[in-house]
């Protein structure tokens, strides 16, 4: 049966929700298996070590990227098409949008994608983080923080489409191509230095392509479907907003976003059943509580101002070599490196 008798079925909506699903249960097996996380490499870095979390979003960053400039390569998918290269973008809003968010991820010990397959597992700091990321992400959207968000946004808008850096430094387009080898390479050099477990690996490679599955299947129902059909693929913070507003608004539709946070908790918690990583967890005390609940503030607002969180800007985005989204993830990372020198790791000594 192909996608088209598929839509006949399900309609259009529904399709594009259980892509969503599909998407999100990639996802979920791949992090919780892989225990990717860009806070715990960036913190890694930031100690002067290069570790098996470096490792591992190296290998999901360069799977993502490979894959993605391959299917745009051979004509399988369309990158000019997506949002990330089909509009403008804003450089300020990357710029202090990513420290915003490199911050609070140190905060809240985990992006978004983290937070959510640990609040699959049973892990009530991160559900309850990741409901107040959710919410501070719709007010950044359309709620009372939208004024604040579009000021920084405006502050510097590219003129014209997003540039793709290759395009823009008139690279050929297996350039890309060649850089993603040369990530993978880099990776599973660090990975062979700390023996980390070529299971741990795979599932790394699980996660970036949970991001190309994310481009084949919206593209290619943006070919076939009646009605427009955003051509991306994972991200947290406006899909969070959007199951958000669907779970409690009823003019709400179906569409990919609304079916990948769902999809990424029924993978991260089969994944933890299987594992037998299922067990409660709770608060240290409240000033614990206010430090996680914060960092979640941040990430919310500050993933919105930068295009998207570390999964959106830093491996979706990246994957198409937009330049808003590398200045963003190199933001994200500095100010995480900086924000965990400055506080846990002084707070430590």
């Amino acid at each position: 049966m192909d996608l088209t008798s598929v839509i006949e079925v399900l309609g259009e909506p529904g399709v594009s929700a259980l892509a969503g699903v599909v998407t999100g249960i990639i996802f979920g097996i791949s992090a919780e298996q892989s225990r990717f996380c860009l806070r715990a490499a960036a913190v890694e870095v930031a100690r002067v070590t290069l570790g098996p979390r470096m490792a591992v979003w190296l290998l999901t960053f360069s799977t993502g990227l490979l894959w993605t400039q391959v299917m745009h390569a051979t004509g399988v998918i369309d990158l000019g098409t997506s949002r990330w290269l089909a509009s403008p973008g804003t450089i300020s809003g990357a710029v202090i949008g990513g420290v915003i968010f490199g911050v609070g991820m140190i905060l809240a010990r985990g992006c978004p994608g983290r937070l959510l397959v640990l609040g699959a597992t049973g892990n009530l700091r991160a559900i309850l983080s990741g409901l107040v990321f959710a919410v501070v992400a719709q007010m950044s959207l359309e709620g009372a923080l939208s004024p604040l968000r579009e000021w920084i946004s405006g502050g510097w808008i590219t003129h014209g489409p997003n540039p793709n850096i290759l395009w823009a430094l008139h690279l050929p387009t297996a350039s890309g191509i060649a850089i993603g080898i040369g990530f993978a390479a880099l990776a599973l050099g660090i990975a062979f230095h700390n023996r980390v477990s070529w299971i741990v690996l795979l599932f790394g490679c699980g996660v970036g392509f949970s991001v190309a599955v994310g481009w084949y299947l919206t593209y290619t129902l943006s070919q076939i479907s009646f009605d427009p059909v955003p051509v991306g693929s994972l991200t947290f913070s406006g899909p969070s907003a959007d199951t958000l507003m669907y779970l409690l608004s009823a003019n709400s539709v179906l569409e990919f976003d609304v079916g990948l946070i769902p999809g990424v908790a029924v993978g991260a918690f089969m994944s933890a059943l299987m594992a037998r990583r299922l067990f409660w967890q709770g608060w240290d005390g409240a000033r614990s509580m206010q430090r996680y609940l914060t960092g979640a503030a941040m990430m919310g607002f500050g993933a919105m101002t930068a295009g998207g969180c570390t999964i959106g800007a830093g491996v979706t985005g990246g994957s198409t070599f937009a330049l808003t989204a590398w200045v963003a993830l190199l933001s994200m990372w500095l100010a995480g490196m900086a924000a965990d020198r400055l506080i846990d790791y002084r707070a430590r000594r």
